[in-house]
């Protein structure tokens, strides 16, 4: 679980998670990153498209300044319900994924993680803040203010025009 800066969060930086390790990971060393953050999840029918666009859209863009941070969740159709490790092996194992995956969270109810109170904050869906279901993606710029909320139906592909403006590549 993540846990809540002492001070009220301005930007995405001032953060700490956990990662696939159960390690503390500071999410201020993507200070300056185009971010695009999504809740995955192994066992979705969007699963293969998704993980196949997120590796393209990394290896393309990961020298310019763009990350890709994977928070696992179970919370849609129980689609997630590995342990981290087994999260990790199969992303790792299966789509080659070079990425960071982080510790499983929720991401809506009473024990939603701070960082995604925080990104569901920054833009609203059709459905007011709640996450509606695996993948939903979210931009952060390189200041670590949500700058677009995707919904898990679109492509990630489809999202790079955004992501090179914010990049500043042209």
């Amino acid at each position: 679980m993540a846990s809540q800066p002492t001070e009220i969060p301005k930007t995405f930086y001032d953060f700490t998670v956990k990662d696939a390790k159960g390690n503390d990971a500071d999410l201020s060393v993507y200070k300056g990153k185009v971010l695009l953050v999504i809740n995955v999840a192994s066992k979705c029918g969007l699963t293969n498209s998704n993980y196949t666009e997120l590796n393209e859209l990394y290896q393309k863009y990961k020298d310019q300044g763009l990350e890709i941070l994977a928070f696992p969740c179970n919370q849609f159709g129980s689609q997630e319900p590995g342990s981290n490790e087994e999260i990790e092996d199969f992303v790792c194992t299966r789509f080659k994924s070079e990425f960071p995956i982080f510790d499983k969270i929720e991401v809506n109810g009473d024990n939603t993680a701070p960082v995604y109170k925080f990104l569901k904050a920054g833009k609203w869906g059709f459905f007011g803040d709640d996450i509606q279901w695996n993948f939903t993606k979210f931009l952060v710029d390189k200041d670590g203010k949500v700058s677009d909320r995707y919904y898990p139906t679109t492509p990630p592909l489809s999202i790079e025009y955004d992501i090179k403006k914010l990049l500043g590549v042209s």
